[in-house]
């Protein structure tokens, strides 16, 4: 297993829904532990496939919550439901959000509270995952992932014109944009 390069925003594959996992196998074990190699070497919270250019509907997470509680898992197919989202501006310092396609850029991002994904592990057996604050946000940032959007098409306002000049100004709106996370750095 060894991290692999992330796409980043430009890449038309980020911009793809992902694709059902039908075959649960060997291959699919070894390709969800190179997603938590990559997640942990780039320090993230959470992987979704189509980063790393799969188009298969798996992502995984790795974080610690607002208490110090260490969440570490795998959804395959996942399903989302979420309390509302709040309709009024995010957050400056509380919803801010990144993105390791978006390396080194933070914007505040408004999100639900509380979500809960379903779906299945590399087993095909059902797993679900629950939280609110962080885990929450780090639940729908991924499934939006599989859905083929990147948190930046949630942003609004300033936020939202400030992300369109910082894509321009990276030429990050040019596809083939990737990066590799150093698995040295994080060993």
């Amino acid at each position: 297993m060894s991290a692999r390069p992330i796409l980043i925003a430009g890449d038309p594959r980020l911009a793809e829904k992902a694709t059902p996992v039908t075959v649960f196998d060997s291959e699919l074990a070894d390709f969800i532990g190179d997603l938590f190699d990559t997640n942990t070497a780039a320090t993230g919270a959470g992987l979704a496939a189509n980063q790393i250019g799969d188009p298969r509907a798996i992502f995984v997470y790795d974080l610690r919550n607002e208490a110090g509680v260490r969440r570490r898992g795998h959804i395959i197919n996942p399903v989302l439901e979420t309390s509302e989202v709040p309709e009024t501006m995010p957050d400056p310092e509380d919803d801010l959000e990144g993105c390791l396609s978006v390396p080194g850029e933070w914007f505040p991002t408004g999100r639900a509270d509380w979500a809960r994904v379903t779906g299945v592990d590399s087993t095909g057996a059902a797993v679900m995952a629950e939280g609110t604050g962080y885990f929450a946000r780090c639940l729908q940032h991924e499934t939006d992932h599989l859905e083929g959007h990147l948190y930046l098409h949630r942003l609004i306002g300033r936020n939202q014109r400030a992300a369109r000049r910082m894509i321009k100004d990276r030429l990050w709106n040019r596809p083939g944009n990737s990066w590799l996370p150093d698995a040295s750095a994080s060993a």
